[in-house]
């Protein structure tokens, strides 16, 4: 299948500045992580995609000669990214977009949170993996933070051993297939000379020890699923799809391996009131025809309660009236957006006789306009 031009896979023009291109890519990176996207190929295939759309437009170079001859005057010059045997691979060529270190763009997201990444110690357990939660919240809530304490379900540590997964008085022994190397090298020998192939020890899982005499409690595992309350710190401001991660407090590892963490994903959830705009809101305020003429003191719901509103004489529909740090406080910083209440003249679908008979006198006045 041929190639989609490259510029249309970033979503951009072909004028687009190398800031442009940066963003577009980081954008469908984050977008189509698989760790974001498990056992999708669309999305994998979109992350590779745009990987090599970034890899060409990003070069000087390759763009110049993409830009004059299309996908032909690449000449096997771009990079195929269907050959790396992990998807984190592909980062290491472009850690300048995501913080350095050649890491994986989770060390970007969610710092590391990519868990089968986790270095471990030789006889140290298999690191724990992430879990993932979704937290709702609502505008009050956001704009000045909250604690949240939930229950999740994960893998705990096992306390009839202490996570060793060994039975008590008893202890692990070094694994006697990889004599606790954690590795199995097996030697081939060709035309072409000597080849060497390093596995992971099946026996021991890499640890390079075994459990002679396993816990029954956990089944030498060092770990049991449960229940554990977990608290959540929600600084204010927050905005909806933004994320933090709480270090430590995912699934435990097997063995006293590394746990997990977990990756708290906030949804803001409608507001009866309010629209939010940025760290401002925005609430619809309907006035009576006589209250815009004549003026009037209105009171008007607040994020934090009730407030008095003044409204002056001859107001016009569609204007906002600003009241200052009425609304969601600055994330990591002081002060708070404000609320902004926009007029809106309540006219009546009915009316009676003597209602009708008053607005047909009031229609002869030279400064009131009423229709018939």
């Amino acid at each position: 299948m041929d190639k989609r031009d490259y510029y249309e896979v970033l979503g951009l023009d072909r004028n687009a500045s190398k800031d442009d291109i940066k963003k577009a890519y980081r954008k469908l990176a984050m977008q189509y992580h698989p760790d974001r996207n498990p056992d999708d190929k669309n999305a994998e295939e979109k992350f590779k995609e745009a990987a090599e759309a970034y890899e060409i437009l990003s070069n000087d170079e390759k763009k110049a000669r993409y830009d004059r001859y299309g996908h032909n005057g690449l000449r096997g010059g771009g990079q195929d990214f269907s050959g790396f045997s992990n998807i984190n691979d592909i980062f290491s060529h472009f850690s300048d977009i995501f913080g350095g270190g050649g890491g994986s763009i989770f060390d970007d997201i969610f710092g590391g949170a990519g868990s089968q990444q986790r270095t471990r110690r030789r006889g140290q357990g298999s690191p724990g993996s992430d879990l993932k939660v979704t937290l709702k919240l609502t505008l009050e809530e956001i704009s000045s933070g909250v604690t949240k304490k939930i229950k999740i379900k994960k893998h705990l540590k096992c306390d009839i051993c202490s996570g060793t997964g060994a039975k008590g008085g008893t202890s692990t022994k070094t694994c006697p297939a990889c004599n606790g190397t954690g590795e199995v090298r097996t030697v081939s020998r060709s035309v072409f000379g000597q080849f060497v192939n390093i596995t992971t020890c099946a026996n021991c899982e890499g640890e390079g020890t075994v459990v002679d005499n396993p816990c029954k409690n956990c089944s030498g595992d060092g770990r049991v699923y449960g229940e554990a309350t977990i608290k959540i710190n929600v600084p204010a401001g927050v905005t909806h799809g933004s994320y933090m991660t709480i270090r430590g407090e995912g699934n435990a590892g097997k063995r006293n391996g590394t746990p997990g963490n977990i990756i708290v994903v906030f949804e803001e959830e409608q507001h009866e009131f309010f629209v939010r705009d940025g760290d401002n809101v925005i609430y619809e305020l309907f006035l009576s025809y006589p209250e815009a003429v004549l003026g009037a003191e209105v009171e008007v719901p607040t994020l934090n309660g009730k407030a008095k509103l003044k409204i002056e004489p001859g107001i016009q529909p569609g204007k906002f009236l600003k009241m200052r740090e009425k609304g969601i406080q600055h994330l990591n910083r002081h002060g708070a957006g404000d609320e902004l209440v926009r007029i809106n003249i309540h006219v009546p679908t009915k009316v009676n006789s003597k209602e009708k008979d008053l607005l047909k006198e009031l229609s002869g006045l030279p400064n009131i306009k009423v229709p018939n």
